[in-house]
């Protein structure tokens, strides 16, 4: 019966059921697979008995297998999941490789609303189809076997799984015609859901650490915060426990009156900000930032990534996120490949970890100040336009104008002056924000600003353009119509209303430069492939991907990365890549 549908049907709805969340080891237990909302189907093929026997009344999957391959693996029959990357990997692990169109309600409910907190299935069925679903820990009975779903009962299975199957499908029924709506098909089919499969890929492969190399970074960042430690008593002139806000503020603004704020009932802030701020008057708050950083780096790192080298791979496996950040960026986790320090000391020191397969290197491939080409294209400054189509150095020409010297004389901290005012712009930044960034007066700082908006005229107006756009509807949108809505756009409070038009400033900006990254990898894929290369796509970190590579495939695979990156989309200015290569990530 279920052949004879699928035979007839215009879009297969599945879901599987797994031992684990981890797709490179769970062993599929079932498979719920519909056509239309009416009937669903449960095919058990990995239940276990109390006994840890293989339960009665299931399928061998071979058999299973034989009868729907065609279906799983056609390329014209659309396949619908929610959360399909997951399994996607587990069916390629478990011999088969989904074909077809691919459709995913989660991503469908990022794309039209990417403010929403949850895109869980359980959230939107409560929500859009006033359904309440049985949740997994009901279904296994608080089971805290790590693989306890393949001792749930076949018909506890079978109505659990179905459930989420049809709710999937109802949910699609409901965000298909929104994204037509929207005019978000475009961007979902072509960019979300082709990088799908590239994602899952990318995670199957994984990275190489150095455990010789964790292990002496541990021995010296370990030290180093032993130093720092030291360092911070003798500062303060005493022993206090340096991981307590209540006693640091103590210490910074009680025993060496320091200025601050208002003190509540928890005591005094000591949070980045402040201690920035603290910096121009005591040696004590710059020792805690950098205890802190360190700190942070050594547990979340240091600590940590020795223990998630997975034992089948020997690698490290992140997951790459496309339902997290509101303004269309991927996110990286378990654990977070994105947030490693590129510019400071111990940053580096954590990318020399990370290391290629023996025979390869890594490549790089960065876009050269993407947020400020985009803000290039979309203000349609001459000033900003001629300086890209040149090829000139962007921060030196602003430079140049905020100090009113020639940029031949503009100095490594002009440059780095301008280079703060420059992306400070694209976030919104205001003579204040600037002031504490660069550490000079407010009066300063606005000067800077105005001289910049003096020579690039055409940012002021594409800024005060963009707010007054998204004022009158209520969200903005990318080149490729990514949208995100404001909700506070027109708040009475000013706090909020700010906020509101710094992020309208941004999104279109910071936005298309993630759908330009997200584009790049497509692209570069499908020639990597065309070409039959052996190099892989490993890693994908803010506006730069990063690529294992054989030796012998360094020039072709430079030859096909730059110009396929560079040709993704027509802007105004164009979009310049740069290649590194290197035996570690640092030399990148």
């Amino acid at each position: 019966m279920l052949v004879a549908e699928l035979s007839q049907a215009s879009l297969l709805t599945l879901d599987t059921e797994t031992t684990s969340l981890d797709p490179l080891s769970a062993q599929l237990v079932g498979l719920s697979l519909c056509t239309v909302p009416e009937r669903v189907y449960y095919i058990p093929v990995g239940h276990r008995d109390q006994a840890d026997a293989r339960a009665p009344d299931q399928l061998a999957w071979d058999e299973v297998l034989n009868q729907l391959r065609p279906y799983l693996e056609s390329p014209k029959l659309p396949k619908l999941g929610h959360n399909l990357k997951y399994d996607l990997a587990i069916l390629s692990r478990h011999g088969v490789m989904l074909g077809g169109p691919l459709w995913d309600t989660m991503i469908a409910s990022y794309l039209l609303d990417p403010g929403r907190r949850s895109h869980k299935l359980d959230d939107l069925a409560e929500k859009f189809l006033s359904r309440r679903l049985t949740s997994f820990a009901e279904v296994t009975g608080n089971d805290k076997r790590p693989d306890c779903f393949a001792y749930v009962g076949l018909p506890e299975a079978r109505d659990y799984s179905c459930e989420d199957a049809r709710a999937t499908l109802l949910l699609w029924e409901i965000f298909r015609p929104e994204l037509d709506r929207l005019d978000l098909w475009p961007l979902f089919s072509e960019v979300e859901m082709e990088l799908v499969p590239i994602l899952a890929e990318m995670e199957r492969h994984g990275i190489i650490v150095d455990p010789a190399v964790l292990n002496l970074l541990s021995v010296e960042f370990h030290a180093d915060i032993k130093r720092l430690e030291q360092e911070i008593i003798r500062l303060a002139g005493q022993e206090f426990n340096i991981s307590s806000p209540r006693q640091l503020g103590e210490i910074l603004f009680e025993k060496l009156g320091l200025p601050h704020g208002r003190k509540t009932k928890t005591g005094y802030s000591t949070d980045i900000r402040v201690l920035e701020e603290l910096q121009r008057y005591h040696d004590l708050p710059t020792a805690v930032i950098r205890h802190r950083n360190l700190s942070k780096l050594t547990s979340t790192y240091i600590d940590s990534l020795a223990d998630q080298v997975h034992p089948k791979t020997g690698r490290i496996h992140t997951s790459f996120n496309q339902t997290v950040t509101a303004t269309g960026r991927l996110s990286s986790s378990n654990p977070n490949l994105q947030n490693i320090p590129i510019r400071t000391h111990e940053g580096q020191r954590i990318r020399q970890a990370f290391i290629p397969a023996p025979g390869c290197l890594f490549l790089s491939a960065d876009y050269s100040q993407i947020d400020l080409r985009v803000l290039a294209h979309y203000a349609q400054d001459p000033a900003l336009l001629k300086a890209f189509r040149s090829g000139r150095d962007i921060h030196v020409e602003t430079a140049a104008e905020i100090f009113r010297t020639h940029s031949a004389m503009v100095t490594t901290e002009m440059r780095r002056v301008a280079k703060t005012i420059n992306f400070g712009i694209v976030y919104g930044m205001s003579a204040f924000g600037l002031a504490g960034q660069l550490n000079i007066s407010r009066k300063e700082a606005a000067t800077f600003i105005d001289r910049y908006f003096d020579h690039f005229a055409g940012v002021k107006q594409f800024m005060h353009d963009i707010v007054e756009q998204a004022r009158t509807n209520g969200y903005v949108t990318t080149l490729l119509n990514r949208r995100r809505v404001l909700p506070d756009i027109n708040s009475t409070n000013r706090m909020q209303r700010e906020f509101a038009e710094r992020t309208a400033i941004n999104t279109p900006i910071q936005g298309t430069a993630a759908d330009i990254i997200k584009l790049a990898a497509i692209q570069v894929d499908h020639r990597i492939r065309k070409e039959g290369l052996q190099t892989k796509m490993l890693l994908q970190i803010h506006d730069e991907l990063v690529f294992e590579v054989p030796i012998a495939e360094q020039e072709a695979t430079t030859r096909l990365v730059k110009p396929a990156m560079e040709s993704v989309l027509e802007l105004s200015v164009p979009l310049i890549v740069n290649i590194s290569t290197g035996a570690n990530l640092a030399e990148t």
